[in-house]
Order: C-alpha cells, then structure tokens, then sequence
C-alpha cells in the first residue's frame, strides 16, 4: 500500500528547555540546543537579583535566537538573603576567585530550584532535554555547577515523576561543562551568537562595568577568543581583566 500523507508528513522537532539567565553561557547553551536540532523554551527566573537587566537580555536573547516560547517565572531567594547578588548591601567580589572558597556569589540552593521548575515544565510539555549553562571548571566553587551535582540530579529526574517513572524523563545537558571561559567564546561565536546581546556584569547599567569579577574574566575570555571589541569598556581600554574563570551566574 502507498504510504499515507499522515506517514509522510514531517514530524515536528524534540523539544527542550532550556535555563536562559541571559547571560553568556547560558545564551550559548541555549544556541547548542539549537544547533542540536531541538525547538527550544526559554525559561528564565526573576530571584531576586540585584538588577532585571540580565532578564532584559534573555528577552532579547529569546527574540534573536528564535525561541518557540520564553517565559518568565518570579521565585524570591532574595528574602533570606545569603548572596552578595540578592543583597545589594553585600559587597560584590572584584578580585581573582579563592579557589578554596565558595564565592559570596553563590545563591543558597538556586540551580536546585530553577531545575525543578524545569523539570516541571519539561514534563508538562513533553520536552526530551534541559539545557543547561551550567560550568565546572568556570565555577568550581559553586556546589551546584559540578559533574556530581548534574548526575544526582539526573537520577532524582528519573524518581521524581510519571515521566521518570516511565522511562522518559528529560535528560539534563550540560555542552559546557567542562568548557574554559575563552572556549565557550569560541563556540558562541561558531553558533552564531550574538554575544553583544548578553549581559554577564553584576551590576546593572546601560554598560558592563568592567569592574567585577565576572566582567574581567569575561572580557580576559573575549580577547584570548581575539574579540576584544565584544569586552567593556574598560576590558578594551586595557583594565586588566583577570585571566581566572568567570564566575557568572549559570541559569541559564
């Protein structure tokens, strides 16, 4: 028999998730899950931060790359504090990272709870995967950026719901993983990335500032990745950016 038009017809993309912070690795891991063939859902989390700007830049980020939705979701980690980037009383780091520290960046339990949110949402819309910008070798200080961390919860993926219990939950990807600052330049920059678009600096403003932690060690990646025009300000005046990884926040 001749096949029929409902065997003929295309079949729509996988779709995933994908956690979108707006800042650099998470718009890159976003642009992978592209490139991977997946329609993608851009989730981003309004926590409490000290600025929406990088929200702003994950709605710009979302048009630009052509996600088939964005959507925003409001949790307050900033109302018990614990973060120099919930508590704009809290000094924000500008010196090279202490790498026998966890850094005051670190927000208590925030990659457990947007990962959840995402599994919810996977779950409820029958998404194969969750991208996430998450980074070992640039935040090894943060407990919930490790290779342990992802595998945990991975398995609690598998426990946790229908999906799971099935055999389907979504699978947790992590392409940058094990990626240096300057190589997860480099791979934006092959995907197409419009890296002007994102926003790494902890402080708000119409420009990075150049000055914290994370501005310098992205814009020291930037110019290794010999894209010094892409850095502030300051990175391009020559301020020194540290070579150490960038501790910017990884949702997304």
């Amino acid at each position: 028999m001749p096949p029929s038009d409902l065997d003929t017809a295309p079949r729509p993309a996988p779709l995933a998730i994908v956690l979108l912070s707006g800042g650099l690795d998470s718009a890159t891991a976003a642009a992978q899950a592209l490139a991977d063939g997946y329609r993608v859902i851009g989730l981003s989390f309004d926590y409490g931060q000290r600025h929406a700007r990088e929200l702003e830049a994950a709605r710009e980020l979302a048009t630009a790359l052509g996600l088939a939705e964005q959507h925003r979701v409001a949790v307050d980690l900033a109302r018990w504090g614990g973060s120099a980037l919930t508590d704009p009383r809290a000094d924000l780091p500008e010196g090279a990272p202490d790498p026998d520290r966890i850094p005051s960046t670190y927000v208590p339990g925030r990659n457990t709870v947007f990962i959840a949110i995402a599994l919810s949402l996977a779950e409820a819309r029958g998404a194969e995967a969750i991208y996430l910008g998450i980074n070992a070798v640039d935040y090894s200080g943060y407990p919930d950026c490790r290779p342990d961390y992802l595998a945990a919860f991975q398995r609690l993926a598998e426990l946790s719901s229908k999906a799971g219990r099935e055999g389907r939950a979504p699978r947790l990807v992590a392409p940058l993983i094990l990626d240096g600052k300057a190589d997860i330049v480099r791979r934006a920059l092959a995907l197409g990335l419009p890296i002007e678009r994102t926003w790494s600096c902890y402080r708000g403003g119409a420009e990075p500032c150049g000055r914290c932690e994370s501005c310098r060690i992205r814009d020291a990646a930037l110019i290794e990745a010999g894209r010094p025009d892409l850095a502030s300000a300051l990175g391009r005046a020559g301020g020194r950016p540290d070579p150490r990884p960038d501790p910017d926040p990884p949702e997304a």
